[in-house]
């Protein structure tokens, strides 16, 4: 058995706003007690009193597995090497904050060259950013974006596999376009975004 991933973005004032033994239980349950399919793909918005201040988001094709992240990360560092320096630095920094720190010391930097942060929520967390990281996160798609098709043709010849979580150039770039989703949403709300264990 794998590990899974529940991406939230959530308002962290009000996580904050809970009492400190109370907020494990509460993400918790916004993660696994969302209403809605479980086989959903994109946002899941409960409707419920007093829960405005998260949204879920459910990978496409992922089935809430961290894999293809994982997978993701491993086919980028196949395919690096061959793209623009501008597209590299970029991708480095976005795929870094948020699913993928394979690459050691990129360019001198950790976590896409964010400071790193410890959480402040005793809470089983995969991945936690807090809202005044996201507007860099958002640039770092921002630049990434437009030269993303350019790794079409690298990403067949070095990265490829028959086989497997992340196998070709449109499964690698529909779960970046998925992270820019999150992405957006979080600053658009002025939100963090969190990634829970399960």
């Amino acid at each position: 058995m794998g590990v899974d991933i529940e991406v939230l973005v959530v308002d962290c004032d009000r996580v904050d706003a809970a009492p400190a033994g109370e907020r494990r239980e509460l993400l918790e349950e916004a993660a696994y007690g969302v209403e809605g399919d479980l086989d959903e793909e994109g946002w899941i918005w409960p409707s419920a009193a007093g829960t405005d201040w998260y949204g879920r988001y459910a990978f496409r094709r992922t089935l809430g597995s961290y894999k293809p992240h994982f997978w993701a990360g491993e086919r980028w560092e196949h395919v690096r090497d061959f793209a623009a320096p501008g597209l590299r630095a970029a991708l480095d920094r976005f795929t870094a904050a948020l699913f993928w720190q394979g690459l050691e010391d990129v360019a001198g930097e950790t976590a896409g060259g964010l400071p790193e942060r410890e959480c402040p929520w005793d809470a089983n967390l995969l991945l936690w950013r807090p809202p005044h990281d996201i507007a860099a996160i958002k640039a770092f798609w921002t630049q990434a974006a437009p030269e993303l098709d350019t790794l079409r043709e690298p990403f067949a010849r070095h990265a490829a596999v028959p086989n497997g979580w992340i196998g070709d150039f449109v499964s690698f770039a529909e779960l970046l376009k998925g992270w820019s989703e999150v992405v957006a949403e979080a600053d658009r709300r002025g939100w963090g975004i969190i990634g829970l264990r399960c």
